[in-house]
């Protein structure tokens, strides 16, 4: 019996559990051994995946052309995507591809749990989720998928993920920052039924119009994915028809397959097999602000471990044990964020030329331990901002790939990674006198990490869309009542190296035509460097601050004529606020939780850059005079930081190089480093006793306590190390 015949007598639910046992049995998907279209044709069956790509990019295209979400249309937060009726990824769009597994995510859950009997799976329905816990990242990434029928048997889903601006939740915006439980994050859609006959429901748009501040984003976007969906399921009906249902089915499956092949082909060539460890942190501090709530501690600091192993036939095995355990807040993830996180990791380092797809997720896999917030042993927790503690997690993973591909000698490939980058919520009354939320998305243009052999992308780059924007001002202001007095480039933000990690920028707003705009931050680390560097490269700063002016002078300012604040200044330490406007003048670090401002205040907020690439002193001088000219970085840092001597001609009003005492300069840096220098085990020594005495502020004790007391293995590790009792404990 071939697979078509045998494919439609049985149901999806049966179907998806013989695929999981060919792949027991046979190790390659669906049982798939040979790749039996390629081999025999490899131009119609490259032929055939190069169409399904075109026609998810241009069904992505043609939805953010008609959304109503300046974050879908211009920042580009949404993905196209084409599934097997088991809900295994083919093929996908640009944009946002945390998506391939997440959404695969989802259709299996439908399957697992009888969809196909109640409420039904029939041609014209529509679907959608934005629950984590079933497949998702967050709340805001809501997902509208369709089936596709073909004489009336189903063949695949057509799917699109958008991040939505406002979710209902019990701040304005999108990453609702401030949701503790999962029933402060906003309006959940768990995987439901939401349209019939090519249309959404009107008891569905109805739902929407009542429970969101502004409903038109969610609601348009929802237009926009269909649209998006039914162009992409008409043309693979066309195309069925064309190169006939037997070779689609087995052509679709063959991509997959290949996926897992080439993602093991690429590990072997780019990393050397062994066990790679990394870590980092992630400081969270909200003391004293207004808003928190009482359930979480108020300052969190959490360690993330991983551990990736590379098995010499290529398969990555990654290993979070030792991380914190999920906690009250909304910085929480669930595995199917996780995986989000692993693809947008993969597609920027292997598979970046367009035949990712779910072969990739086949040949990798993670241990999330449960009861961390990677996996949280319980449906309740908020997961509205995972990417708070996510792109720090991949950040490792991205630094772990880059050590291979340095040891295999690819220095070209290396690349210091994930940005973990704050947004900008608000809400309250709007220009308009209309109640409004929003998550402002231009946080989706900061600086990425240094790469190996160049400098990183500067004011161009976040982790979770390699392909995103800032946005137009002039777009933004339409729905929000804030003016922008300037953007600009934020100095020093890059890490040093002697490849700079990529700049980020500040925004300054003008409150305008409104006495009631709430403003809050998320996804921001404020004590703990989590854009870390590499080979030597220092990380980016974290501990940005926002600032506020309230009763400001600045219509009076306008009304003379004079010089208004477009930027906080090239100098760091004294802002032009500080200069040029009078009035209620508040400097805050970290998350930024405040009263409402209203018409007449000034707002500014900085993003992040990324970690710098190779020791900072040698860094080619003639860059760093680029750098300070251009506001990248100040003479302050150029030569404290990278041991130049700069000068300046007062004459051309330009910096210069003093090439004999920079040489000098940076002698005395290495010799003094090597005076500082000791022993690794004497320093060892040292720290032990501090370990012995739990020598630690509270935050860094309640992290180990924590850690210590949910994995047994970080604790034998932790003792093993440090010499220490068996029954130490924290």
């Amino acid at each position: 019996m071939n697979d078509a015949v045998e494919n439609k007598a049985i149901g999806l639910k049966e179907q998806l559990l013989e695929n999981d046992r060919k792949f027991q049995e046979t190790g390659c998907y669906a049982g798939i051994t040979e790749l039996k279209y390629r081999e025999e044709d490899p131009l119609r069956y490259e032929s055939l995946h190069t169409k399904l790509r075109s026609m998810s990019i241009a069904a992505r295209e043609m939805a953010r052309s008609i959304s109503a979400s300046p974050g879908v249309r211009e920042v580009g937060e949404m993905v196209v995507a084409l599934y097997t009726p088991e809900g295994d990824a083919i093929s996908l769009s640009t944009g946002i591809m945390v998506h391939v597994h997440t959404m695969s995510r989802f259709i299996k859950w439908m399957i697992q749990n009888g969809y196909e009997d109640s409420p039904g799976i029939c041609p014209g329905d529509v679907f959608a989720n934005n629950d984590a816990f079933i497949g998702t990242v967050q709340v805001p990434d809501v997902m509208v998928v369709i089936p596709i029928f073909h004489n009336d048997e189903l063949v695949g889903w057509a799917g699109t993920v958008a991040h939505e601006l406002e979710v209902g939740g019990i701040t304005p915006g999108g990453d609702v920052y401030l949701a503790q439980e999962r029933f402060t994050e906003g309006l959940f859609v768990c995987a439901e039924k939401v349209g019939e006959k090519d249309e959404l429901r009107r008891d569905y748009l109805i739902r929407l119009e009542r429970n969101l501040r502004m409903p038109i984003y969610w609601m348009f976007d929802d237009k926009a994915k269909l649209a998006a969906n039914l162009e992409l399921r008409d043309q693979v009906k066309e195309l069925i028809d064309d190169v006939g249902l037997d070779y689609y089915k087995r052509a679709t499956r063959e991509f997959i397959e290949e996926g897992r092949r080439a993602q093991l082909s690429k590990v072997q060539q780019l990393m050397v097999p062994g066990r790679y460890r990394g870590h980092t942190f992630y400081g969270h501090l909200t003391e004293g602000k207004p808003g928190i709530l009482p359930l979480g501690d108020e300052n969190l600091l959490y360690s993330i471990p991983l551990e990736l192993d590379v098995g010499g036939d290529g398969h990555m095995h990654l290993d979070f044990e030792g991380t914190g355990s999920w906690g009250y807040h909304s910085m929480n993830c669930t595995p199917a964020g996780m995986d989000g996180g692993l693809f947008v990791t993969l597609t920027q380092s292997m598979n970046f030329e367009g035949k990712v797809n779910d072969g990739a997720w086949l040949a990798t896999d993670m241990n999330l331990p449960s009861g961390t917030w990677t996996n949280p042993d319980r449906h309740t927790v908020a997961t509205a901002t995972s990417w708070a503690l996510l792109l720090p997690a991949f950040g490792i993973f991205q630094r772990l790939l880059s050590r291979g591909f340095v040891s295999r000698g690819f220095k070209e490939e290396a690349f210091v990674g994930q940005v973990n980058s704050p947004m900008v919520e608000m809400g309250g009354q709007s220009q308009y006198g209309s109640q409004f939320g929003m998550a402002m998305f231009e946080c989706s243009a900061a600086g990425s990490g240094a790469l190996g052999i160049k400098d990183g992308i500067d004011n161009g780059y976040v982790g979770w869309n390699p392909e995103s924007d800032m946005g137009n001002m002039e777009v933004w202001e339409q729905g929000i009542p804030m003016l922008y007095l300037g953007r600009s480039i934020a100095a020093d933000s890059g890490g040093p190296g002697s490849n700079r990690g990529g700049t980020a920028f500040t925004s300054l707003w003008l409150v305008h035509n409104t006495d009631e705009v709430t403003i809050a931050t998320s996804e921001h680390s404020s004590r703990v460097y989590d854009n870390a560097g590499m080979c030597g490269g220092y990380p980016a700063p974290t501990a940005h601050r926002h600032f506020t002016v309230r009763d400001s002078n600045i219509q009076q300012l306008i009304g003379e004529q004079k010089p208004l604040p477009h930027t906080l200044g090239k100098d760091p330490y004294t802002s032009d606020f500080d200069r040029l406007v009078e009035g209620e003048k508040k400097e805050v670090e970290g998350p930024h939780i405040d009263k409402p401002l209203k018409a007449g205040d000034l707002f500014a907020h900085s993003y992040n850059g990324g970690g710098g690439y190779g020791d900072p002193i040698e860094r080619d001088p003639l860059d760093i005079v680029r750098d300070v000219e251009n506001g990248y970085v100040t003479p302050e840092i150029a030569q404290r930081t990278h041991a130049v001597v700069l000068e300046h001609d007062e004459e051309r009003n330009a910096w210069r190089v003093n090439s004999e005492a920079t040489e000098a300069r940076r002698k005395e840096v290495r010799n003094n480093r090597l005076n500082k220098a000791m022993h690794v085990k004497d320093w060892i020594a040292s720290e032990r006793e501090r370990v012995l005495e739990k020598d630690f502020v509270t935050e860094v004790h309640k992290m180990y306590q924590d850690t210590m007391s949910i994995s047994s293995q970080f604790a034998n590790e932790f003792r093993e190390f440090w010499q220490l009792p068996e029954n130490f404990t924290m």
